[in-house]
């Protein structure tokens, strides 16, 4: 009887060492906000050729960083984004874009973001660039990524990467910058705090 209490104590220690791991790396690679400058973002979308200069002077994009085959943080934070949608006023929803633009460029086709971001709404834009696009945007907005090769897994590698969420306007100043997390409550203050104005 002693040994399943032992045994469940060393699961929870093992899962714990994991996840401080995850959150001491994330720490660790989080870039210094003034390294994070925004700017211009242009790419081919879901909806065509996107551009930040597309938004209304009274429009702000919800962007964030992420890739389809995502598991668990991505399908989140898309997920967060339409909870916060649905708690603003009409008037509020029409002056928000929500925006992913992919980290896995070489799985990402523009018809895989199509499909991935028709499950959370039609006016999810799901952006797709080059390799030095990406690189350039990332090194803008403070994002970070890496691949993590899985060669046991069908899906052979996964990508580690920020999650923050970004409220941007149509010059690429970030507004606000909202930490990842699994419930709406800090996008919708943010929005609500921008779209006051």
């Amino acid at each position: 009887m002693a040994s399943k209490p032992l045994w469940l104590g060393a699961g929870l220690a093992a899962v714990l060492i994991a996840v401080s791991g995850v959150g001491l790396y994330q720490y660790a690679q989080t870039p210094d906000d003034t390294d994070i400058v925004g700017g211009a973002i242009e790419l081919p979308s879901t909806q065509g050729d996107f551009s930040l200069t597309q938004l209304d002077d009274n429009q702000v994009a919800v962007l964030s960083f992420g890739y389809t085959y995502c598991p668990d943080v991505c399908p989140m934070n898309q997920a967060v984004k339409r909870q916060a949608l649905a708690q603003l006023t009409d008037d509020q929803r029409e002056r928000v874009v929500p925006v992913m633009v992919t980290v896995d460029p070489q799985r990402d086709t523009i018809e895989r973001m199509q499909e991935y971001m028709g499950f959370f709404g039609e006016e999810f834009i799901g952006a797709v660039g080059s390799q030095a696009q990406l690189e350039d945007i990332a090194s803008r907005y403070g994002v970070i990524w890496r691949k993590v090769e899985t060669p046991d897994s069908a899906m052979d590698y996964t990508i580690d990467h920020s999650a923050s969420l970004f409220l941007v306007n149509r010059e690429g100043d970030i507004l606000q910058r909202v930490l990842y997390s699994p419930t709406s409550h800090g996008l919708v203050s943010a929005l609500n705090s921008e779209l006051g104005r």
